[in-house]
């Protein structure tokens, strides 16, 4: 694992779900096979494509092409793009939109983006025509490590984030890693947040590559499409263990619980970007297990130092536009998906490599640590 493949064929990791079970397509230039590939998987199907404005200039053409090659009957929506478009609103649009298209039950749709564009339009095939097969087609790290992977499926509420959703399987993801070349510095970082998450939680080893070799990662090459690689065999693993997270699926959550709160009270805004929100969350995870002396203070001395050295947030204070309030993020926290009969439920650390799911966490316990963190100057 501490030396990168060296790139070649496409890399293949399979999602062992029985007659669920899908393949993760890894590799540069594998968006030009994607008609072929699903013209195998269901033939005669129409694909409907969902994306957003800044993807479709960069990629819709060549989707689209792929596509009209296999002859593939193709529609599409073009949405705005940002968090906002994971709401209500926007669910129905993209839904009604598919129903005027007249996708059929046997037809696919096709997402193509980042998270947000994974996660609405999966949400939407998972409710149209009461189930649409899907596929994803990710275009940032962020997308093509973590969300689209596992059939998480979802919209945001007023409450928090991805409280509305289903567990709705793709057929097929094909991440290809040319895409990442057009992402912006920013992005590009907010998606390494869930790299680096498959280290800390479960892998010390990738953790100890990734200090060495994350300059290579950036560059792109054979290092970033091994970290994406071992990064989907390990979500892979755990969703194949464990598909609607009633076990350990809960520790792909790490820095989600502090994240997600903070990303909402952000109003879930360029002010603070997902993953950024994920990296600051796994810091304070970590923080917040060493205090509960859990592991050595050196240990989350290393993963601060580390998501702070590539340029990710690592405190409270490093949000634009002042601090949240301890009040309003422990509302939010209470609103985890992971709360079970008002317990509140962290994934926290017992090393590096070591992520572990605590169960009943004092509320009061937490909202003291929170009000020393934001209160650091």
């Amino acid at each position: 694992m501490t030396k990168p493949l060296q790139p070649a064929a496409p890399r293949i990791v399979n999602v062992a779900l029985g007659a669920r079970a899908y393949d993760i397509v890894i590799g540069r230039g594998v968006l030009n096979s994607l008609g072929a590939r699903l013209a195998t998987l269901r033939p005669g199907a129409a694909a409907f494509i969902v994306t957003d404005e800044n993807v479709a200039r960069q990629h819709l053409a060549a989707v689209r092409a792929s596509l009209e090659a296999a002859k593939l009957r193709t529609g599409e929506a073009v949405i705005a793009p940002g968090e906002q478009a994971k709401s209500w609103r926007g669910l129905e649009a993209l839904c009604e939109e598919m129903l005027r298209a007249r996708i059929e039950r046997d037809d696919l749709v096709v997402a193509l983006g980042g998270g947000v564009i994974g996660d609405l339009a999966g949400f939407a095939a998972a409710i149209t025509r009461r189930g649409l097969d899907y596929v994803q087609v990710p275009t940032t790290l962020l997308a093509q490590v973590d969300s689209s992977v596992g059939g998480k499926t979802a919209i945001n509420s007023r409450q928090g984030k991805n409280l509305i959703g289903a567990f709705h399987q793709p057929i097929l993801v094909l991440a290809d890693t040319a895409t990442l070349d057009t992402l912006p510095p920013r992005e590009f970082r907010a998606g390494y947040a869930e790299v680096v998450k498959y280290g800390l939680l479960g892998d010390a080893a990738f953790f100890d590559w990734l200090q060495s070799n994350w300059r290579d990662v950036f560059a792109g090459g054979a290092a970033r499409e091994h970290a994406i690689a071992v990064s989907c065999r390990a979500k892979a693993a755990i969703v194949a263990r464990d598909e609607r997270e009633t076990g350990d699926r809960a520790l792909l959550n790490l820095g989600h619980t502090f994240g997600h709160a903070l990303e909402a009270a952000c109003g879930f805004s360029d002010r603070l970007l997902h993953g950024e929100a994920v990296a600051l969350g796994m810091a304070l995870a970590f923080e917040f297990s060493a205090r509960r002396r859990l592991l050595p203070a050196a240990e989350t001395a290393r993963v601060v130092a580390h998501l702070a050295a590539v340029g990710l947030p690592t405190q409270i204070k490093d949000i634009p536009g002042g601090a949240p309030d301890k009040d309003t993020l422990m509302q939010l926290i209470a609103q985890d998906k992971k709360v079970k009969r008002g317990k509140l439920t962290f994934i926290l650390a017992r090393g590096i490599g070591a992520a572990f799911v605590a169960r009943d966490v004092d509320a009061e316990e937490v909202a003291a640590f929170l009000s020393e963190k934001i209160a650091k100057p």
